[in-house]
């Protein structure tokens, strides 16, 4: 292989990682370095296509707002990692350490005594001009004293070879999960060169969190409720939350999921309403409680803060800790650590100041084409403005918009980041600006670093700043040194005895059970939507049974799938993919997403590959020239992978409570589309010729059953006692009344609410048709046309009865407005 150096340039002014001044690779960096050069370029094209799979196989993604297609965009990760010698790395790990000491000491004094104020080490205008400075937090007691239970730091690299503090992450710090998985991926990419390294295991900082939450938790329980609350699926960093919620054990809720009573947080789950004892929350300070903060929070738990106050949860990180994230701080905190600790900051933060200082305003502007001006509170929302990019008139502008707030502003020196290599398509090696974001959870003895980082990768050769909001890229990070042993990995905090074991989730949320009630409804609505629209897509197609395919047509118009007006094949691309039509297959797969989304955690990684499948199907087809053959074909794949998904969830669930409410969801679905298809046909859309019977069984999916068992073409009562009377045939209306009762039954029977008789009148009354009055009637008998129009007006009275059983199970097991009904278990 050609050497990788050759392309690869050394920027004048930055600190490379990997490369020394003279162009020699760096002493960690050999190893790596080595492994590359032995490798063929399709050898690391290979590695860098299993990492890419692996991140679209295991759902990993990064929502990037200001990106009209960045939702669920896929999480981009370089084949090489950033390496740090062991000894650099204890002077970090040092440093950060110190620096999380610091900060709890002074969240612990804004919120407590305020000296540091009175003292003159803080100004006032920096901590009460901040948005996340909370007054109903004053005063607040945090058990141990501890405020700041997570903690991230931003670092950048000078051309000195200096690490910089660039920004503290105190409110709620994102990417320890991505750091995670970035380990698990790229680990598998090397796993000789990471064995043979001995890079640091990254378990032990998530044990430790484990530990300082459930020995934080109030009251001293044994076994703590601990839960992980998320802003939900559109926060940028949604998948980590999901991730971490799994690896940590915790149940993953929204604020909708948890109510307080009597100043105790509870969550509700269809079990009643379980007592949480910590939250570690990744939603902003100021949304955390809409009664006393900021009242117009969709997001958070009314009356939280009075929870916190009485002492009866334990909330990570406490609220209010966003305060310190202003960039104005940091040039205060060498001051203030020596006041309070006697010690010098070990890592220095870049030079910083706030312009709210008269003399320090007017260095600033005289040094403005140097420096970077920054807002001072996250209230301002302006991107990094830089001096040296500003004309005459634009540096006037910003000098007077200082001038006139110059408390609002912080100026900061510009600096240039370290540079480490890519991995790029082309087979070459590419230099990038890089900064580390590491991680520090306090301990039962001091913080404890994460032994990594999330490295953060800038988008372009040129770019000025490191941001996965602008399109970056991330890097493991492999600290070099001696590990922990294999076996200490996740070590278990309590041993599980054999009094302890359950096989049921007590935590499961109501929500959850819910989106899983509707995604087992969305799939099967499309699924009946795809098969109804294939059958008219292939009789358009085919030309030669006109009636059939006005009938089918007819049937799809009453049901809603398909537009009234325009010509066919037009009415037929919005029914599949038009966005403006509500009852279209796209936007039916999209609330199928969308549901998914929302039990993700429930579902396995082959659930949710079918579903990953199931999007891209419906992205590759050609929506401007649609070839009708080829949306033919979509819709036959599109059946075959939701039969997948359904297999899938009868294969791969646990029988509980989730899985019982999905199942009924799909029966109540597939109850309401039969019984209104079959009420459509009786009432004469369709004919009971063999044309219109065979589409008719083909809807039914029962096509294949009827020819082996009757071996003949079809007829009208084999195919209604199929489709409708056959209790042993999944697709007919019988075997799903009778199966949606039984569970209901059982559901009921548990939730000691009375027992209902209208799906059982139903059964009783579906079961006692008689087959045979539609055979020759005897003299006085209703015609066979008033006996189907009897049947359908019993079908169309059962579909309306199934909507009516979705509406009470809505009202009873997700809304928990009924607490009589409901469970309260308060420990």
């Amino acid at each position: 292989m050609p050497d990788l150096l050759d392309r690869y340039p050394l920027t004048a002014g930055s600190f490379d990682e990997m490369l020394q001044a003279d162009g020699s690779v760096r002493p960690h960096w050999r190893r790596l370095f080595e492994q590359l050069q032995r490798s063929t370029p399709g050898q690391l094209a290979q590695r860098q296509a299993l990492l890419t799979r692996q991140i679209q196989e295991n759902g990993v993604t990064y929502n990037v707002y200001a990106d009209p297609k960045g939702a669920d965009r896929p999480w981009e990760l370089d084949l090489l990692p950033h390496v740090i010698p062991a000894a650099e790395w204890q002077v970090l790990r040092a440093g950060i350490a110190q620096r999380a000491r610091l900060l709890n000491a002074v969240l612990a004094d804004i919120y407590g005594p305020q000296n540091l104020i009175r003292e003159g080490l803080l100004p006032a205008e920096l901590v009460y001009g901040h948005n996340n400075f909370l007054w109903p937090c004053q005063g607040l007691k945090q058990p141990g004293d501890m405020f700041l239970h997570l903690y991230a730091v931003d670092l950048a690299r000078t051309p000195d070879g200096r690490w910089w503090v660039t920004a503290d992450r105190t409110q709620a710090p994102s990417g320890a999960g991505y750091a995670l998985e970035n380990r698990m991926s790229v680990s598998r990419a090397f796993p000789e060169l990471y064995r043979d390294l001995k890079v640091e295991h990254l378990s032990g900082y998530f044990r430790t969190l484990q530990d300082t939450l459930r020995r934080l938790a109030p009251d001293g329980h044994e076994s703590p409720l601990i839960v992980l609350l998320t802003p939900g699926r559109f926060n940028e960093s949604y998948f980590e939350h999901l991730y971490l919620a799994r690896q940590l054990g915790y149940p993953l809720v929204e604020g909708s999921d948890l109510t307080v009573r009597d100043a105790t947080v509870y969550l509700k789950t269809l079990s009643g309403l379980r007592r949480v004892h910590a939250i570690m929350r990744r939603l902003d300070d100021d949304f955390c409680d809409p009664l006393e903060l900021r009242t117009d929070s969709a997001l958070g738990v009314p009356g939280l803060l009075e929870a916190v106050r009485q002492g009866r949860v334990l909330v990570a990180n406490a609220l209010g800790s966003g305060v310190l994230e202003s960039p104005g701080l940091l040039g205060f905190l060498p001051t203030i650590n020596e006041h309070l600790f006697g010690e010098k900051l070990i890592l220095p933060s870049i030079a910083t100041w706030w312009c709210g200082e008269p003399p320090v305003l007017a260095q600033a502007l005289e040094k403005l084409p140097n420096l970077v001006i920054k807002p001072a509170f996250p209230s301002q929302s302006f991107a990094p403005v830089f001096g040296r990019d500003l004309d005459s008139r634009q540096r006037k502008a910003m000098a007077e918009r200082i001038q006139a707030r110059p408390y609002a502003y912080v100026a900061q020196e510009l600096a240039q980041l370290s540079q480490a290599p890519v991995w790029q398509d082309c087979g070459q090696l590419a230099p990038r600006a890089i900064g580390m974001r590491v991680y520090a959870v306090a301990g039962h003895d001091g913080y404890r670093v994460l032994p990594g980082a999330l490295t953060r990768v800038a988008a372009e050769a040129d770019a000025e700043v490191v941001s996965m909001q602008r399109g970056g890229a991330s890097k493991d990070t492999w600290v070099l040194g001696e590990r922990a042993p294999i076996g200490e990995q996740w070590k278990a905090l309590r041993t599980i005895g054999a009094h302890d074991v359950v096989r049921v989730d007590p935590y499961l949320p109501s929500r959850v059970v819910e989106n899983l009630f509707w995604f087992g409804r969305y799939c099967e609505r499309c699924d009946d939507s795809a098969r109804l629209l294939r059958i008219i897509l292939g009789r358009y197609i085919d030309g030669d049974d006109r009636l059939a395919l006005e009938a089918a047509v007819e049937l799809a118009e009453r049901l809603g799938l398909l537009p009234e007006e325009g010509e066919l094949p037009a009415r037929l691309l919005a029914a599949l993919l038009g966005e403006d039509w509500a009852f279209s297959l796209r936007n039916n797969l999209q609330r199928l997403q969308w549901a998914a989304s929302q039990v993700r955690g429930k579902l396995s990684r082959e659930n949710w590959q079918a579903l990953v499948e199931l999007q891209r199907e419906a992205q590759s087809l050609d929506v401007e020239e649609p070839d009708l053959g080829e949306l033919l074909d979509f819709l036959n794949r599109l059946v075959m992978a939701l039969a997948a998904l359904s297999g899938f969830a009868l294969d791969d669930m646990t029988r509980d409570e989730g899985w019982r409410f999905l199942m009924i969801g799909r029966r109540i679905e597939r109850l309401q589309f039969l019984s209104t298809s079959l009420a459509g046909f009786l009432r004469g859309v369709g004919t009971a010729d063999q044309a219109g019977l065979e589409w008719l069984l083909e809807l039914g999916n029962s096509s294949i059953t009827y020819r082996s068992r009757y071996l003949a073409v079809p007829q009208l009562i084999p195919v209604l006692d199929l489709l409708l009377l056959d209790d042993q045939n999944p697709h007919a209306v019988l075997f799903q009344l009778k199966q949606v009762n039984r569970a209901l039954r059982r559901l009921n029977d548990e939730f000691a609410v009375p027992r209902e008789r209208g799906l059982a009148m139903l059964i009783e009354r579906l079961s006692a048709f008689d087959l045979g009055s539609l055979e020759n009637p005897l003299f006085g008998a209703p015609s066979v046309q008033a006996v189907l129009d009897g049947l359908a007006d019993l079908l169309q009275t059962i579909a309306e009865a199934s909507g009516q059983v979705s509406d009470r199970l809505a009202l009873r097991h997700f809304a928990h407005v009924d607490d009589v009904s409901q469970r309260t278990v308060s420990v």
